[in-house]
């Protein structure tokens, strides 16, 4: 540990309850940074950058339920895919249906299938 910082815990520790107080107010104006609820110092949030949203979602069957065959008719208007194709699709747990589909799109399919019984999860 660097002795500057070891000198700057000592005094830390060393404050009256009045001067903690004050220490306190001072990091939270000047610094944004405020005691947490345990004692602790936390940071202050940065300024939120623009999380981008996604608008393109996998579509992962993850499992077909009870009624495989309405699924299986379902996958199969969905991907195009042939019979043999998509009753693979259908047996294998989380199985990848569709890939970067748009939001709308995904969440049309995902409700879709799951009204049929299937576990489905956009990824």
């Amino acid at each position: 540990m660097a002795t500057d910082i070891k000198a700057i815990g000592d005094q830390i520790a060393g404050l009256t309850l009045l001067e903690a107080k004050q220490l306190a107010d001072y990091l939270k104006e000047t610094h944004g940074i405020e005691a947490a609820a345990g004692g602790g110092v936390v940071m202050a949030a940065a300024p939120a950058e623009a999380v981008e949203e996604k608008t393109e979602f996998d579509i992962v069957l993850v499992e077909c339920g009870a009624k495989k065959m309405d699924v299986l008719k379902a996958i199969r208007t969905i991907t195009g895919l042939g019979l043999k194709e998509a009753k693979d699709l259908v047996e294998k747990a989380n199985s990848m249906v569709k890939e970067a589909a748009p939001k709308a799109d995904a969440e049309k399919i995902k409700k879709e299938l799951e009204d049929l019984g299937a576990k489905v999860a956009l990824k």
